[in-house]
């Protein structure tokens, strides 16, 4: 798959060879239960899994994290006692590929609020009218999680969750796809015109705003947990990317020495290489934590925007070391180090960004701002 992952870079194109390989593997059933067909794995193994991937071919590990966001939260429900996402598991276990169709142009509210329109249907089936962005797995998803804002019901407003299929005539997707990084994601435009899902495909009907239900805590804990481990597994080979440079590069100032002996290589390796090596252990702490239901409280959601800020954010500061150390080479298209800086840059874009990370810390610790 890093063989692999420069050529789909370099042609912007979708990762089919990786994903029949992962398919192949029962990667995608990772977080699926064994009686379902899956692997049955925890938070705790995905999370290792996912770091591993991405440091390898970071845009399919990105992509495909997506899906096992769906299966994390369906487990996550379902170790809840909490069955509404047991079709999607044994779905999965069958070989559906699912996509994260929420994010919209414009919205700052994400699960909060939306721009799409969900119509009630007579029998309890939704229309979806609208765009999501970045929607990875485009060329490749089965079913598509989405949501939409009720306003007609006689209980409107309401956020509703649900599932539609690839085959719906509604379903346009976008060849707009031509990024600065993570670009075999291939994370195109989506546009509902009116996709259906049906009543057992609707999932959750709830007020706008902040909510405490179940499921919007599982589609936090997963999308934020393991896309952190993605980022993570980027911080971690550029880290031995670094080191490979300084070892190969020689001085001429010290007389072709190699630059592992210089003191300000050595002190950008060892900056990296202390920031790098404090994600894993909060990963694998906030996954066993969910994977043992620990009840953190109104603090949980503290956690889980911390992990996903600090995973990206030091993944980037470890990647411009890297490039600092691996020189003038790093700058070339064909660079490796070149393209994980390209892709880490992602990181930033996806929630919950920064100055929404630091508002939900903010707000766990010294309440809400008054009104």
């Amino acid at each position: 798959m890093r063989e692999r992952a420069a050529g789909y870079d370099r042609d912007n194109a979708f990762f089919d060879d990786d994903l029949a390989e992962l398919r192949d593997a029962g990667y995608l059933t990772a977080l699926v239960p064994a009686e379902y067909g899956g692997i049955g794995w925890g938070f705790d193994e995905a999370v290792r899994a996912q770091s591993r991937l991405a440091g390898a071919a970071p845009a399919t590990a990105l992509a495909v994290n997506m899906h096992l966001v769906w299966t994390g939260v369906a487990k996550l429900l379902r170790d809840r006692g909490d069955d509404t996402l047991d079709f999607l598991l044994r779905e999965a276990g069958q070989g559906e590929l699912f996509g994260f169709g929420i994010s919209e142009a414009g919205n700052d509210l994400m699960l909060f609020g939306s721009r799409t329109a969900a119509e009630p249907q007579s029998g309890g089936g939704y229309r979806y009218s609208g765009r999501k962005v970045f929607t990875s797995l485009s060329p490749a998803w089965t079913r598509l999680g989405t949501m939409g804002l009720d306003t007609a019901s006689p209980d409107a407003p309401k956020i509703v969750y649900g599932f539609i299929d690839r085959e719906d005539p509604d379903v346009r997707i976008l060849d707009d796809w031509d990024t600065l990084g993570m670009r075999a994601s291939q994370s195109r435009t989506t546009v509902l015109d009116g996709a259906f899902a049906a009543p057992d495909r609707i999932v959750r009907r709830l007020d706008p705003g902040p909510n405490a239900d179940p499921f919007i805590f599982g589609i936090f804990a997963s999308f934020e947990l393991l896309l952190a481990a993605v980022y993570a597994g980027i911080g971690a080979r550029a880290l031995d990317l670094a080191v490979a440079a300084a070892h190969r590069r020689t001085s001429m100032k010290r007389d072709g020495a190699p630059l592992s002996q210089d003191p300000d290589i050595r002190w950008r390796i060892a900056d990296a290489a202390i920031a790098q090596e404090a994600l894993e252990p909060q990963l694998l702490a906030v996954a066993r934590d969910l994977d043992t239901l620990v009840d953190h409280g109104p603090m949980w959601f503290a956690k889980l925007v911390g992990v996903k800020v600090r995973s990206t954010e030091t993944a980037k500061h470890v990647v411009d070391q890297a490039v600092r150390v691996a020189g003038g080479s790093s700058y070339f298209a064909g660079s490796e180090l070149g393209r994980l800086y390209r892709d880490v840059l992602a990181g930033i874009f996806h929630p919950s960004d920064d100055e929404s990370a630091h508002g939900t810390v903010a707000n766990a610790w010294l309440g809400p701002l008054d009104s």
